[in-house]
């Protein structure tokens, strides 16, 4: 069969502004086990460009394809673009199947399916698997009931999900389809051919704001020798010089990533690793940072969300200000730059609020900050917590974390503006981090800093003018459980928790990733 895949131009500015683009991961993890499986397929990146839509619906539908495949990561705010790409494939071939994934229509399937014809199936948690099946099932005219982890529109046209898929136990039984990108179009890191990479899926920890969390239901990791050796071969074959890992922590089990490090250093390859983790984390490997610095980890982004203990406790972190304090200090020990996330409109916060953040901020010294402001997801407990609070942004495509959706009684939203990009101004605008971004001893480090903090003078000031002249808020809108629906935190966890077989010994092995084997190893 011909099978498409359509990554949607995404309209948030971190994806408009900087020069370099990111492969799209989750496209092609689903691509390695169709083209495994025998079929066709094509990869159409809309990001490059931005394409117009007209262009991505011509491109797609060029060869006639049977099957269309429409997902993107931030699939929330990308939801709007993907259900317009569909609506207009649909209008020039309406017999081509278009399937829609992500974390967003796992949970709003039932809305998505009431709201539109455009999707004829969406894909609940997992893909690999999932959409291989579903394929297979369509092909041999086969009723998609018996396809587990989907939704769609029964013979009555009403919305109807199978039961949930399985989590994969094993991540090493599906590959990534590498092969549907040409490396030379992905960069990073101010030029640097990149791509993105998981290690792991999922977190065990509780934090109740996380949209993540609760779809990849429970956290699993890949061996750590084939992940080590897949990035060596990716090194080698496709001169990737940095892997930016889409784990929401890595760093869970002490014992499996102390595995991939000491892999990958053997391997020696010059790659350099960008992800995020917990402070907690660092902390707890405060024996071992010389080796995550030796394997090539140079930045790790520290979800630390806010510096208030009181909020921290609401949100569920789990963690301490005094840990995010030595993750900081013990990653520029060992020459790791360090960003901090701090979230804005957790609870009702005022001026007074907002000035202890930003000393707290400063105590902290972190190398980089990301600002961003409280997005409630419908599947999480803290939407309960939210929901009677008004939405001030009704646009889906800016709930990005990186506008300000609910409205505060206390500051207006001009004042939070100001004061978060004041904010941001201030902590990266201190002599302390203005010397490290033009005297920094390490010239990787040196360049790094000054990307970012190129990239994101160019985002601050695309912010200020988007909020003074482009985006439109309302004044009295609707409650939060108006705007998206009922909470959900009760079917949080998208899939059905499956067990890994105990497995014999790791035998040694070669290549991890001929291009020709059916996986990367094993």
């Amino acid at each position: 069969m011909k099978i498409v895949l359509i990554n949607p131009p995404h309209t948030a500015i971190g994806s408009r502004v900087p020069d370099d683009h990111l492969p799209p991961l989750g496209l092609l993890a689903l691509g390695g086990p169709l083209i495994d499986a025998g079929h066709e397929v094509r990869l159409v990146d809309a990001e490059f460009g931005p394409m117009s839509l007209d262009k991505v619906v011509c491109n797609a539908l060029a060869d006639r394809p049977d099957f269309i495949l429409i997902g993107h990561s931030g699939s929330t705010s990308a939801h709007p673009t993907a259900l317009l790409i569909a609506k207009m494939i649909k209008e020039r071939e309406p017999a081509t199947i278009i399937i829609y994934g992500g974390v967003f229509p796992t949970y709003h399937w039932r809305d998505i399916l009431a709201a539109t014809d455009a999707f004829d199936f969406i894909v609940r948690g997992e893909g690999e698997a999932t959409v291989v099946a579903l394929v297979e099932a369509l092909e041999m005219h086969q009723p998609p009931t018996s396809v587990a982890g989907i939704a769609y529109r029964d013979d009555l046209r009403r919305p109807f999900a199978t039961q949930p898929a399985m989590t994969i136990a094993d991540l090493d039984v599906y590959r990534v389809g590498w092969e549907l990108i040409d490396h030379d179009r992905y960069s990073y890191w101010g030029g640097k051919r990149a791509v993105v990479m998981q290690f792991s899926r999922g977190c065990p920890h509780l934090c109740n704001y996380c949209g993540q969390r609760g779809f990849w239901t429970r956290w699993r990791h890949r061996d750590p020798v084939k992940f080590a050796q897949e990035i060596a071969w990716l090194y080698r074959e496709h001169g990737v010089e940095l892997i930016n890992l889409a784990d929401e922590n890595p760093t869970v089990s002490k014992k499996a990533w102390r595995a991939f490090l000491d892999t990958l250093i053997a391997e020696n390859v010059a790659v350099l690793i960008v992800g995020s983790t917990r402070a907690d984390d660092i902390v707890r490997d405060a024996d071992i940072l010389h080796l995550y610095r030796k394997a090539g980890v140079i930045r790790w982004l520290l979800g630390m969300e806010n510096t208030d203990e009181q909020t921290l406790h609401l949100i569920r972190k789990g963690g301490s200000t005094s840990s995010d304090r030595e993750a900081i200090r013990l990653l520029r020990l060992h020459g790791i730059l360090s960003m901090a996330t701090w979230v804005a409109g957790f609870e009702d916060e005022g001026f007074r609020d907002l000035w202890r953040g930003f000393r707290q901020l400063i105590a902290y010294d972190p190398d980089q900050i990301q600002a961003l402001y409280v997005t409630p997801h419908r599947w999480t407990p803290f939407f309960r917590i939210a929901r009677d609070r008004k939405v001030i942004q009704r646009d889906a495509r800016l709930w990005d974390y990186k506008h300000q959706v609910l409205q505060m009684t206390r500051l207006k939203p001009w004042m939070l503006f100001s004061g978060v990009k004041l904010i941001e101004l201030a902590v990266q605008s201190r002599p302390k981090a203005l010397a490290r971004i033009l005297f920094h001893k390490d010239p990787e480090q040196r360049h790094s800093m000054r990307w970012y903090t190129q990239m994101g003078r160019r985002v601050w000031f695309r912010e200020v003018w988007g909020f003074l002249a482009r985006d439109i808020r309302v004044k009295d809108g609707p409650t939060l459980a108006e705007f998206w629906g009922t909470p959900q935190d009760a079917e949080e966890e998208s899939m059905t928790v499956s067990r890994p077989a105990r497995k014999p010994a790791i035998p040694t092995i070669g290549n991890p990733a001929d291009p020709g084997a059916k996986k990367l190893a094993g």
